[in-house]
């Protein structure tokens, strides 16, 4: 099978790279089963703690291979990780998206299931479903109007229109902007900064803030206390506390 989808271990860091420049990095379904493979390895990884996904050539995903689609009815979806091995499963670590070029459709629907998102200035972002008839089911109709203005995402999803790395940013749908060619060292920055705390306490938080955006308020503490009892009896909540009273540098075991 082709190397569509690259993984590479920097450090603490797993760099993930869809990898179909011919096709914009578009979605088939031997992508998904890579690209689902590629997070199971992220999360299984002990010596990991963050992750990173991109696209090669310098553009990030143009979504879903409708070639494929038009010619067998092709759907790249993975088990229970849905479109394209990752939209309704996303893994427990940390997923920075590092984007180049354009992450339209899939592409964008891919990019918001990662926890944040680095894109350079010259990045273009849609979901332009209904132009072809459909409709941005995986992750489009429900996290874009969680991540932006309601009215805003009406327009885009109704439309079909492109925006731009600035409006995104405007409208906190995005991290950062950065220069064209930079996206990737950006994520590798925020990585960076990421790593440099408890692996533990680090996946623990963002489980809980990806859950508890439905809680209620009357029971938003009892069901966020069982999901964070653990850290507190860890060995890296002791190794912080000792490195601090210690003036070093934590040496997390990430247990």
């Amino acid at each position: 099978m082709a190397e569509l989808v690259k993984v590479d271990k920097q450090g603490q860091v797993l760099i993930i790279t869809l990898n179909r420049p011919e096709a914009r990095n578009a979605i088939n379904y031997d992508t998904a089963v890579q690209l689902a493979a590629a997070l199971d390895e992220l999360d299984a990884n002990p010596d990991v703690v963050v992750g990173i996904l991109t696209g090669a050539n310098q553009t990030f995903c143009s979504g879903m291979d409708l070639k494929a689609f038009a010619k067998d009815g092709q759907r790249p979806y993975v088990g229970d990780r849905g479109f394209a091995g990752i939209c309704e499963k996303p893994p427990r670590k940390p997923l920075i998206a590092a984007i180049e070029g354009y992450a339209l459709a899939g592409g964008l629907e891919i990019a918001m299931s990662c926890d944040m998102i680095i894109a350079a200035e010259t990045a273009k972002f849609g979901v332009p479903e209904t132009k072809r008839g459909i409709v941005p089911g995986s992750g489009g109709l429900l996290r874009l109007p969680a991540r932006v203005p309601y009215v805003v995402a009406m327009e885009l999803v109704l439309t079909g229109d492109m925006f731009s790395a600035e409006q995104a940013a405007q409208w906190g749908l995005i991290n950062r902007v950065v220069p064209e060619g930079q996206a990737l060292q950006g994520a590798l920055d925020l990585a960076a900064r990421i790593q440099e705390n408890g692996p533990l306490a680090v996946q623990t938080a963002k489980q809980v803030i990806a859950e508890s955006r439905d809680w209620s308020q009357a029971h938003m503490f009892d069901l966020q206390r069982p999901r964070i009892a653990h850290v507190f009896t860890s060995a890296d909540a002791k190794e912080g506390a000792t490195a601090f009273a210690e003036k070093r540098k934590p040496v997390w075991q990430g247990k």
